[in-house]
């Protein structure tokens, strides 16, 4: 059976879209949610991780501590922006405060219309 070619087949442009990814203590991350609020951020993803790094827990034996990962694919021009007001809101100093990460994003689809999302969409 044939189906009819998706509209996932359709070329993305790759530098229109970037992935703004953190790990940041689990003790600041309301305070990092309001700074993406404030920015209007439209979708943020959070993930409870555990790992070690920088800092470890050295009173267990497998050394990891519980962070939250945080994932915003976003505008090319605005993560600059989204990364610099999560270091701002998650910064203490002290070891341990987690990383921000910006990695480019070949292309974004909706799943339920099956369509590219425009950058427009991604805030």
């Amino acid at each position: 059976m044939k189906t009819a070619p998706s509209k996932c087949d359709e070329d993305a442009d790759s530098s229109q879209f970037k992935k703004v990814a953190a790990i940041v203590r689990i003790d600041v991350l309301k305070k990092v949610e309001q700074a993406l609020q404030g920015l209007h951020v439209p979708g943020v993803s959070v993930t409870k991780v555990k790992g070690y790094g920088e800092y470890s827990n050295f009173f267990r034996s497998d050394w990891m501590v519980e962070s939250a990962r945080i994932e915003i694919f976003v505008r090319r021009e605005r993560a600059k922006e989204i990364a610099r007001a999560i270091i701002d809101a998650a910064h203490s100093g002290i070891p341990g405060d987690g990383l921000v990460v910006i990695s480019s994003v070949e292309a974004v689809y909706r799943i339920r219309s099956k369509e590219l999302a425009t950058p427009d969409e991604l805030g």
